[in-house]
């Protein structure tokens, strides 16, 4: 599965893969997300009633919103793998990292997007249950900016790493542009992270919980990375073709 997720896309890369077969700590991780994403699960009991059921429908979409996110890490991660091929101890380091944090954050991440898909209650046998209160969400916020940040720095020292193994790696000038290029995007997300754990501590108590709004920029900031990175490409190296692995 690691080798067709990678490939998807291959076409337009710059890079040759540098593993093409999944080593054991690759295998080891994918177990992990399996685990990680068996602890989303919507429900493992059937309904019983009517509102168990509409909880259940509201469950799917905060479960959607997390496999989504747990797929886009493991797929960061399959692609880093797939490029560089690299599990010398630092990178195993990091890994077990990136590893760990994911697990700590799961029910975190699972209860923040069901508050926003519930609004912030839950029908238990006839009974509306409030989920957080207002004190209570600044501290959810921040130790969701805290794991954000915390993934794609990690994202970020494992690119710093790729490049500095750059002539043992035999990267290509165009491989290395691409590898500064992730960089940045490593870069912005764990800034972004940071700045939303900041806005937690500096705002007033009534706006803690829009700090999340942060990451609607994500795309604005992405445009403008790939604007100038794609100019920069383009003078360099003028139009890059595939390289055959």
């Amino acid at each position: 599965m690691r080798k067709r997720a990678a490939s998807i896309g291959k076409k337009r890369s710059v890079f040759r893969w540098r593993s093409h077969e999944p080593s054991r700590l690759e295998t080891f991780s994918d177990a992990v997300f399996a685990f990680a994403v068996t602890l989303i699960v919507v429900s493992l009991e059937v309904p019983r009633t009517f509102d168990e059921l509409f909880e259940v429908f509201k469950g799917f979409f905060s479960f959607a919103a997390c496999f989504g996110l747990l797929f886009l890490i493991w797929n960061s991660q399959n692609i880093f793998f797939r490029r560089y091929g690299l599990n010398n101890a630092y990178i195993t380091f990091l890994n077990a990292a990136l590893l760990f944090v994911v697990l700590m954050y799961v029910y975190p991440l699972k209860f923040l997007f069901v508050v926003l898909f519930s609004n912030g209650t839950y029908n238990d046998h006839g009974h509306i249950i409030t989920m957080i209160t207002d004190n209570q969400v600044p501290v959810l916020m921040a130790v969701y900016h805290a794991g954000y940040m915390t993934i794609y720095l990690i994202f970020l020292l494992m690119y710093i790493h790729a490049r500095a193994k750059a002539t043992a790696l035999e990267l290509s000038p165009a491989e290395l542009f691409e590898t500064n290029t992730f960089i940045f995007i490593n870069l912005i997300n764990a800034c972004l992270g940071l700045a939303g754990l900041i806005l937690v501590f500096l705002l007033p108590r009534a706006y803690k919980g829009w700090t999340g709004m942060i990451y609607m920029s994500i795309p604005f900031a992405f445009w403008l990375l790939f604007l100038f990175r794609g100019k920069k490409a383009r003078k360099q190296f003028g139009e890059i073709t595939e390289q055959v692995s």
